[in-house]
């Protein structure tokens, strides 16, 4: 079965498979955020220089994703135009991967000291793959999406029905990730990742990151090698609707920018605040059980460090939960924006919702804190089970403005575009700037806020709730409703501001 841009859309098959590979993507990208977080702080890497590393993400979804798009656009490859891409990626995953699980054992040998709280070698290695990494996964969402959109033969009802299974084994993905980064004896299986300088807990994290390569690799090579491209004649030349300008894509992001519309400005403000509100939580989520809600350490006794890991497992075991509240969520958006009388209406209310979630995680540390003050210091042990269970719940709760987050600010931007006679394509692809932007402001902002206040993640989760209430009432109040008031189930979905 060969595929092009072109001509009918191909059989369903062929949409599933290359969907599949977004759950290898997404697996991957939900072991980074519930676990890696906690794994450079081991490394020695201080709390308020962490948010720095993740800089990587936002900085790759700026650069990597346009530049490989447009190649990928003009790619004369025999074997396709897109299919390239994803092998290329998928390799580079696996390679950053390993060299992240592996950093500790990397460090050891080059000369690291186990003595020495901070491992300068070991955190060369890991911020070398971490960047690999992203740099990686961006290389494969991109050309996953523009294959997508080939396999569709543009056809709407099939493009919908492509991102909606791109969605779903996102969905897959992150409960995959999220339920082995919860479980502390996933290492049994691969007893070799226990070595002198890696203990349980880093084990575990190389038993699941080896677990994700195997994953991502079988299902990115059956999809490319079961679903053919049809390859671009070499003069490069693309027809109308594929984004085949040679005008240069900078130029081309430039050229849109100047062109937008008052609505499409008003959406790009309300997704930059939103994405302010986020970040923050979703790089510090776990990390907040550890410390704030169980009182553990990443650095103290071992009695202090279990209490730290058994709180990353619960926040990894929360995460899973978010996952599944986002999955079923998104197949009740479209009736519910109906009721609230539109989407920006729908916006508003789920950004609510996550002001309040936010906002939360403050009482539940103070109950926490209270709890551990009521038993004295020498008792070391988890919190209550109405603790947990509240910051469980604060989890599961998110899952809902998520599910918007991920879906129509898209679809917005869709509906904005075709009312104005725009591209669809860059006027995605100039979203992606009003997402990655702000990540890149709270990876800079987060660290020295919270060191500001006496150190913790609470500063940046009420800076995040402030600002998901500004964004709440400009949704509401400032952002036009399309012409089209039902909700257009794009299905698109981003991976951590990837």
């Amino acid at each position: 079965m060969e595929t092009g841009g072109n001509g009918p859309p191909k059989p369903i098959w062929n949409i599933v498979m290359v969907s599949a590979i977004a759950a290898g993507i997404q697996f991957g990208w939900a072991l980074q955020l519930s676990l890696l977080t906690p794994y450079v702080q081991t490394l020695g890497v201080p709390h308020v220089w962490a948010a720095f590393i993740w800089l990587c993400g936002p900085i790759s979804g700026l650069l990597v994703q346009p530049i490989v798009g447009y190649f990928s656009d003009h790619c004369t490859s025999r074997i396709g135009r897109r299919r390239p891409f994803i092998a290329a990626g998928a390799c580079l995953v696996a390679m950053a991967v390993f060299f992240i699980g592996f950093a500790k054992d990397i460090g050891h040998r080059a000369g690291d000291s186990l003595d020495n709280p901070t491992k300068p070698r070991a955190v060369a290695v890991f911020v070398t793959g971490f960047w690999i990494l992203d740099v990686a996964n961006n290389m494969l969402q991109g050309p996953c999406r523009a294959f997508l959109a080939d396999l569709s033969g543009n056809d709407h009802k099939r493009m919908r029905i492509a991102n909606g299974w791109f969605s779903f084994f996102m969905a897959i993905g992150n409960v995959l990730g999220y339920a082995a980064g919860s479980y502390s004896n996933l290492y049994k299986l691969l007893p070799f990742t226990t070595t002198t300088a890696c203990d349980v807990y880093c084990a575990n994290l190389k038993t699941c990151f080896i677990i994700d390569i195997v994953f991502l690799l079988s299902v990115t090579t059956t999809a490319i090698t079961t679903v053919k491209e049809t390859p671009l004649k070499s003069n490069g030349s693309l027809d109308e609707g594929e984004g085949g300008s040679s005008e240069p894509f900078i130029g081309e992001i430039v050229t849109a920018f100047k062109t937008l519309k008052k609505p499409m400005w008003i959406l790009l403000l309300v997704t930059c605040l939103n994405w302010i509100a986020w970040f923050p939580f979703l790089l510090y989520d776990t990390d907040w059980m550890g410390v704030e809600v169980f009182g553990g350490k990443v650095k103290g006794s071992s009695s202090e460090q279990k209490l730290y890991d058994d709180g990353v497992r619960a926040g990894a075991l929360g995460l899973m939960i978010n996952s599944i509240v986002l999955a079923v969520t998104s197949l009740g958006l479209e009736p519910v924006s109906r009721f609230v009388g539109g989407v920006k209406n729908l916006w508003g209310v789920v950004n609510f919702i996550l002001a309040a979630g936010l906002a939360g995680t403050v009482w539940i540390t103070k109950v926490a804190e209270a709890w551990r003050a009521k038993q004295g210091p020498q008792i070391l042990t988890s919190p209550p089970n109405n603790v947990k269970s509240f910051a469980l719940a604060v989890f599961g709760l998110l899952g809902i403005p998520l599910s918007v987050t991920f879906s129509i600010p898209f679809a917005l931007a869709s509906t904005y575009c075709a009312d104005a006679g725009g591209g669809q394509g860059l006027s995605l692809g100039v979203l992606n700037l009003s997402i990655v932007i702000p990540q890149m402001f709270v990876s800079v902002i987060s660290g020295p806020l919270d060191a500001a206040f006496g150190g913790g993640n609470l500063p940046a989760f009420v800076l995040g709730s402030i600002v998901a209430a500004i964004s709440a009432l400009l949704a509401i109040f400032a952002l036009p409703n399309p012409k089209n008031h039902l909700f257009l189930n794009s299905g698109t979905v981003v991976g951590g501001g990837h």
